[in-house]
């Protein structure tokens, strides 16, 4: 990494952490209240196996609050950065999905999905959002040293040595 780029990244890298971090526990926390809208979210995309549904339909606001966290306090931070890229990668194949079969959905993203009238106009900027996440979550993966981690102060940072 040069001087510069690392300069930068420091800080850029935590905004870049609090921002994808702070998505996803704001994502998790509003699917909290109601777990059913979150299995009818997922059943609503009509990819997943019905006896799969419930079980990613629960775990999914949970999963979501946990990569948050550990993302905005640095904690394992190039593996979580990881997890949060799958997960996107995830989502924007599943939202192109329900696009390009006609489905008309909630992307279920904050809360909410199911069916609904005209929901394929929100689809490019979900896809878009969900782009933007992935991206972030990639460089915070392949440049995990940033400011104020909790992987420095417990000297986790060895594993970044490699």
């Amino acid at each position: 990494m040069t001087s510069r780029w690392a300069r930068f990244w420091y800080w850029g890298g935590l905004v870049a952490r609090v921002v994808v971090g702070g998505i996803w526990i704001v994502a998790g926390w509003l699917k909290l209240p109601d777990p059913a809208e979150g299995v009818r979210a997922v059943r609503a995309y009509k990819i997943l196996p019905e006896s799969v549904v419930p079980i990613v339909g629960h775990g999914l606001p949970a999963l979501e609050l946990v990569v948050g966290l550990l993302l905005v306090l640095g904690l394992g931070t190039r593996i979580v950065a990881v997890m949060s890229a799958l997960l996107q990668l995830a989502f924007i194949i599943g939202i192109s999905s329900a696009w390009a079969r006609g489905l008309q959905i909630e992307c279920g993203c904050f809360g909410g999905g199911g069916t609904t009238e005209n929901a394929s106009a929100a689809y490019p900027w979900d896809i878009a959002r969900d782009v933007g996440l992935f991206a972030l979550s990639v460089l915070i993966a392949t440049f995990p040293r940033t400011a104020w981690r909790l992987d420095a102060v417990l000297g986790l940072d060895k594993e970044y040595d490699a």
